[in-house]
């Protein structure tokens, strides 16, 4: 029996000598793309600005003209009365408007009708036991 147990531990022996034969270390690599780009980074050498470089580029401010005061009428009370004597022009048109849509109203119960309706409190939900 002693026999067999040396053999397993010869087997156990080889098999781990032949995966410590290669290495237990990474090998390491260099990355081409990453080297190419930090020195192209590192050479790079921004060109300097000249002085007139904003020439052209950038107008100069001009502040804006101050606007105009209102000049208020000299006769207001006259002006005044004159409008309120105007009659207006269009005022007919939504008469007649308003006679066509309150019939419409009338059928389907108005617009007091519809805003009563939504201030109604909702009905409660029913739950079945």
């Amino acid at each position: 029996m002693s026999t067999t147990i040396l053999r397993q531990a010869a087997s156990i022996a080889r098999q781990t000598a032949s995966r410590r034969a290669f290495a237990s270390s990474a090998v390491s690599r260099k990355d081409l793309v990453q080297d190419l780009y930090v020195r192209e980074i590192k050479a790079y050498k921004p060109v300097p600005a000249s002085k007139d470089a904003h020439v052209g580029v950038v107008k100069n401010f001009s502040a804006p003209a101050a606007p105009a005061t209102p000049a208020l009428p000299s006769d207001l009370a006259a002006e005044l009365s004159a409008y309120a004597a105007t009659e207006p022009t269009a005022a007919d048109a939504p008469a007649a408007k308003a006679s066509s849509t309150e019939s419409s109203e009338a059928s389907s119960g108005g617009a007091d009708a519809f805003l009563a309706f939504l201030e109604e409190d909702l009905p409660k939900p029913v739950h079945h036991h």
